[in-house]
């Protein structure tokens, strides 16, 4: 004879099957999840008619202790939350013991990063053999484009986007800072440095020689593509194909991690965070808060190198 807990879950189920259409694959999944449940509340004396909030947190601080995910927990909270939604429209029970639980967050992978001395060894070997006039013009003109590149969005922290579809007033702009229409047509400042300017008219001079009808386009980076300007496919092709040149290891590379970059070396070198939220346009600090790593170094050596008390051992 099926017991009242099964006889819920398997009503649950059918439920899942027969209104919403759910494959073989899922409902087999909320079975899964809902029996480990049930058997968490039978090892505790009662069933899911009688659950209350604390349960359901308890059974997921029990297999989080389990080092179940936060994505697992998440999955089996939304099948727990589900039953109980259908236990409350059966009218089984008067409430629904999920609506005061919170769901796990998941935790944001840390960004890839790379060293000050790994991007320096990019933008070295991007720009070899820029200044040998042996070298066909063609070559010397996709050896600039990708150096350029990478001297833009490691100095401004733009986007790939961003950079990418640069109008080519930028090259000659004389302003520290340029205006940016980042998400949502947002605009923002972005610092423009030397070494990026540099970057920018040597490709821009090579551009005039090899191709001066894209040149006389609207656009920084010019190519023929649906746009009028430079990929994200083919700029990050070049770039990996430049990492593997300086010894880097080509999956750590990517035009995205040149941002991180940016903003990992500022917060290095001592800038605050709400000012590195404001270079790289984020809405939300919690969205700049996955360099938070950054800071916990800084303060660590700062404790290390400059507390008066500090005996010299690692700060832990």
């Amino acid at each position: 004879m099926k017991t009242r807990a099964a006889s819920h879950v398997t009503g649950f189920l059918e439920a899942l099957a027969s209104e919403r259409g759910a494959s073989l694959n899922t409902i087999d999944a909320y079975r899964r999840d809902l029996a480990d449940y049930e058997a968490y509340l039978a090892a505790k004396g009662m069933g899911a008619l009688k659950a209350d909030p604390s349960c359901v947190r308890g059974f997921l601080a029990a297999r989080g202790a389990q080092s179940l995910s936060a994505a697992s927990l998440a999955r089996r909270l939304s099948a727990i939350r589900q039953f109980h939604k259908f236990l409350y429209a059966e009218g089984w029970r008067p409430d629904d013991p999920t609506l005061a639980v919170e769901g796990p967050r998941p935790s944001r992978p840390l960004p890839k990063l790379l060293s000050m001395a790994e991007v320096e060894r990019l933008i070295t070997t991007a720009r070899e053999g820029l200044e040998v006039t042996e070298r066909p013009l063609r070559e010397r003109l996709e050896a600039a484009r990708i150096a350029c590149l990478i001297e833009l969005i490691y100095a401004s922290g733009l986007r790939v986007s961003e950079a990418l579809s640069l109008k080519k007033s930028t090259a000659t702009t004389k302003a520290p800072l340029i205006a940016v229409a980042g998400k949502g047509d947002k605009e923002r400042l972005a610092p423009l440095s030397g070494p990026a300017r540099a970057a920018m008219k040597v490709f821009r001079a090579l551009l005039d020689q090899v191709a001066p009808g894209a040149a006389s386009g609207p656009w920084l980076f010019p190519a023929a593509s649906a746009s009028g300007h430079i990929t994200r496919q083919a700029f990050a092709r070049d770039l990996k194909r430049v990492a593997a040149a300086a010894g880097i290891d080509s999956k750590r590379v990517s035009p995205h991690v040149l941002r991180h970059a940016f903003a990992s070396h500022l917060l290095q070198n001592g800038a605050d965070l709400r000012v590195v939220q404001d270079l790289l346009g984020h809405a939300d600090i919690s969205t700049t808060q996955i360099y938070t790593h950054v800071l916990d170094e800084r303060a660590k050596a700062m404790v290390r190198d400059l507390h008066p008390m500090n005996d010299g051992d690692e700060v832990g």
